[in-house]
């Protein structure tokens, strides 16, 4: 189970189905999902949260995540992995809830933790690809890109330079499963990295 960390812009759609067919080519068989989402109750969280056009307490953003997480872990996650030679991709996992509403938002860490201490919650990737970047590359990824802003990248620069320091503490606190990946680079070039550590932790097992 790989998951892929980062703020808005730093790419990790584009690097996950990149990975997601090198690992096929290697005879595994993948599945990607999201968060929130992956599951039809996923979906449904995913809408309401992200639509919001009042702002969520963050006691409630927080179980909100952890619900469609669960539900994911349970439908979808947990089964797949009891296969030979299965990965699950998560596009966010339990480190954005440790970033935004830990750190973000100021549940703090413990808070968030203790929400996950019970199982399936208790359930964590194998490898998780952080591809961190600067608050000003996200910004001008997210100008380019020229989507209309939700309910998350509507949010003021404060909000991600904490997001950046959430995830900064959570590649400390869990040192043995984070790859930090330089997002700063070419895609070709963050590519090279996250391809590198993800066959060496395969190698690894």
């Amino acid at each position: 189970m790989l998951s892929f960390e980062g703020i808005e812009g730093a790419g990790k759609s584009t690097h996950i189905n990149k990975l997601k067919e090198d690992l096929e080519n290697e005879g595994y068989t993948v599945f990607i999902t999201r968060e929130p989402g992956g599951t039809k109750f996923g979906e449904k969280l995913r809408e309401a949260i992200l639509c919001s056009d009042v702002p969520l307490g963050p006691i409630a953003e927080a179980h909100l995540f952890a619900s469609s997480r669960a539900q994911l872990l349970k439908e979808l996650t947990l089964e797949k992995l009891k296969i030979p030679k299965t990965i699950v991709i998560y596009d966010r996992f339990l480190d954005s809830s440790l970033a935004y509403q830990g750190v973000a938002r100021g549940l703090g860490i413990e808070t968030i933790l203790e929400i996950h201490s019970h199982y399936p919650l208790t359930t964590v990737p194998n490898l998780t690809l952080y591809i961190e970047i600067s608050l000003e590359t996200s910004k001008h990824r997210q100008k380019l890109r020229g989507n209309e802003k939700d309910y998350f990248e509507s949010e003021k620069d404060p909000f991600y330079r904490s997001l950046i320091e959430g995830y900064t503490i959570a590649s400390q606190i869990f040192k043995d499963r984070f790859a930090v990946i330089d997002g700063e680079k070419s895609i070709d070039g963050v590519y090279e990295q996250i391809k590198m550590q993800t066959f060496k932790h395969i190698l690894r097992k």
